[in-house]
């Protein structure tokens, strides 16, 4: 096997070889050594639509997860080739929402009410069938970012959103825009009608599918209680991607990206605490050495964490043939309706 610096020297090499035809992407969320070797680091459609618009670009590597890398091949050009270097880094949250699910939940909702008046609104953590379901159905797809905004162009265009896959993003959202309580529900897809009665569906302006991120919902109300009291001075920022009770007692929440310019922004001498994937606030923390930056808890991404040096240089290494990720033109199509809905926005 071997050692790291010599797997650093190989990909590097691979990396001079092939040039400008090789784009690198690392999601935040990636390890330090696989950051430092990608052309570009950031959020998941950030990253596709950087790799879409090179133009000289002919095999993109995602150092990410199953559903970003499929991201990445609906918005690529046709002579474009995405591979990922471990098909199994999938998203558990994405796969709580698969598309056999979503339209036996769509069929018996649309029998309640007019599916005119449903606007579906898939958030970008979720599979290609799924994001072609909503480019079939009007919808659009959000980020974390700018989900606020899809909200409200979906207000616009029906009486009610059904959001999916991640329940907390979603109730956080509303909240933001004021929605009564009372007017946002849970979809159970084990459950008939969702865990609802017809009467809850009809007066309802937000069905939330019941998804979550394994990384964000271990934040716990009592880690903030704690933290708050061992660091007064301290700021807190976590992800929408949190319950709503940790959401409220924090000073700031957003994005990966929106996390990352809050540290930068913040003035020397600045305590933060940070609620989102552990390689990404270590990476801050090493970065903003005049500021501290402490993680509200150590909580890690095992898929993201499935991409390591030596998948990475197998992937180099067999460029074009090994770990594509393909996805079929019918649902490229529909999901490429939908994202270009967001991009309007």
């Amino acid at each position: 096997m071997m050692e790291r610096n010599e797997l650093i020297e190989k990909i590097k090499e691979k990396k001079n070889e092939l040039g400008n035809k090789l784009v690198i992407l690392t999601h935040h969320y990636q390890r330090q050594d696989i950051v430092a070797l990608g052309d570009f680091s950031g959020d998941s459609f950030a990253l596709s639509a950087k790799a879409a618009a090179d133009q000289n670009a002919e095999y993109i590597v995602f150092c990410g997860v199953h559903f970003m890398a499929e991201s990445a091949a609906i918005l690529a050009k046709p002579d474009q080739i995405v591979q990922i270097p471990d098909t199994k880094a999938g998203c558990w949250m994405a796969d709580m929402a698969d598309s056999v699910l979503l339209q036996k939940a769509w069929d018996e909702i649309t029998k309640i009410v007019e599916e005119n008046k449903l606007i579906p609104l898939v958030y970008m953590n979720s599979d290609a069938h799924i994001k072609a379901h909503c480019g079939r159905k009007n919808g659009a797809i959000c980020t974390s970012s700018n989900a606020p905004k899809a909200f409200e162009w979906a207000f616009k265009r029906g009486e009610k959103i059904f959001f999916f896959p991640d329940e907390h993003l979603g109730r956080n959202t509303g909240n933001t825009l004021n929605i009564p309580e009372n007017e946002i529900i849970v979809w159970d897809p084990e459950k008939p009608y969702g865990g609802n009665t017809k009467e809850s569906i009809i007066n309802a302006k937000v069905i939330l599918w019941k998804g979550y991120c394994l990384v964000h919902t271990r934040f716990t109300l009592d880690e903030i209680i704690d933290m708050k009291k061992k660091h007064p001075e301290a700021k807190i920022v976590v992800h929408p991607e949190c319950t709503q009770e940790v959401v409220a007692l924090s000073d700031a929440v957003g994005s990966t990206s929106f996390i990352v310019n809050y540290v930068k922004e913040a003035k020397p001498d600045t305590t933060i605490i940070i609620g989102t994937e552990i390689n990404l606030v270590e990476r801050l923390a090493n970065e903003y050495g005049n500021k501290t930056i402490i993680p509200l808890k150590k909580s890690l991404c095992p898929n993201m964490f499935k991409i390591t040096l030596e998948n990475l240089l197998f992937t180099l290494e067999n460029i074009g043939k090994v770990n594509i990720i393909d996805v079929e033109n019918r649902i490229k199509k529909d999901a490429k309706l939908a994202l270009d809905r967001m991009l309007k926005l």
